[in-house]
């Protein structure tokens, strides 16, 4: 189960996003913050795994509160470490960097629908999954995770996602045997019209193969096994 630390200076906004997660399954709220210093204290008595945090808090930026997050696991090699998903209505160049450089895992603009916040968490707790069983990785696994491609690399077609294609592979791979549509859209929390277009995409370039699976009537299931 994720832990997940709201941080808005916004009530009703802190409200919003606190829902949105509980609503996702494998994540939990454990604590909201509306200012900087209430964020660092929650964090450090609470120790959540993912904070959402808004730029733009009454007492200090929300940079700077993941600065010194970072700097307090620095002093304690122990600490367990927190990941952090960026909420705000901050556009500026240099702040999105700056959120990069203090180590955020992704930054989504206000406004947003709950769709995509929740599209995020999955990304989240796809990649957190993936580092975890990772162990000695191949630079493909890490060009995924950092969300690079090498030079010549085909791009996925307008449409489609990086981090979901990465959330439908992680699901293949954890099933040998092969999946429906309908199956990898349940493991994945996606629907299964999504699901279905991300595995026709990775059977057309070949990392998929589709069998058919023939039943007492109607038309036969198609099944997709992850072949690299």
């Amino acid at each position: 189960m994720t832990k997940v630390l709201v941080v808005d200076d916004d009530f009703m906004v802190a409200k919003l996003h606190g829902r949105c997660v509980s609503a996702m399954d494998g994540f939990t709220v454990v604590g909201v913050a509306h200012s900087g210093a209430d964020a660092l204290r929650a964090a450090e008595r609470l120790r959540p795994d993912l904070i959402l945090l808004d730029v733009y808090l009454p007492d200090m930026d929300g940079i700077s509160v993941l600065r010194e997050l970072r700097a307090a696991e620095e002093r304690d090699p122990g600490r367990p470490r927190v990941d952090a998903l960026f909420i705000t209505a901050a556009r500026d160049g240099d702040i999105i960097r700056s959120a990069l450089r203090a180590g955020a895992l992704h930054y989504l603009i206000k406004p947003f629908n709950q769709a995509a916040l929740q599209e995020q968490l999955r990304h989240v707790a796809a990649l957190r999954a993936r580092l975890d069983d990772l162990g000695e990785a191949r630079q493909e696994d890490v060009d995924q995770i950092f969300g690079t491609r090498p030079p010549g690399s085909r791009e996925l077609p307008k449409g489609l996602a990086a981090h979901t294609a990465d959330l439908v592979e992680r699901v293949l791979r954890a099933e040998p045997g092969g999946l429906s549509a309908t199956q990898c859209a349940e493991a994945g929390s996606l629907s299964r019209v999504s699901a279905r277009r991300y595995l026709e995409f990775f059977a057309d370039r070949g990392r998929v193969e589709v069998t058919l699976k023939y039943g007492g009537t109607g038309r036969p299931e198609r099944r997709y096994r992850w072949v690299g």
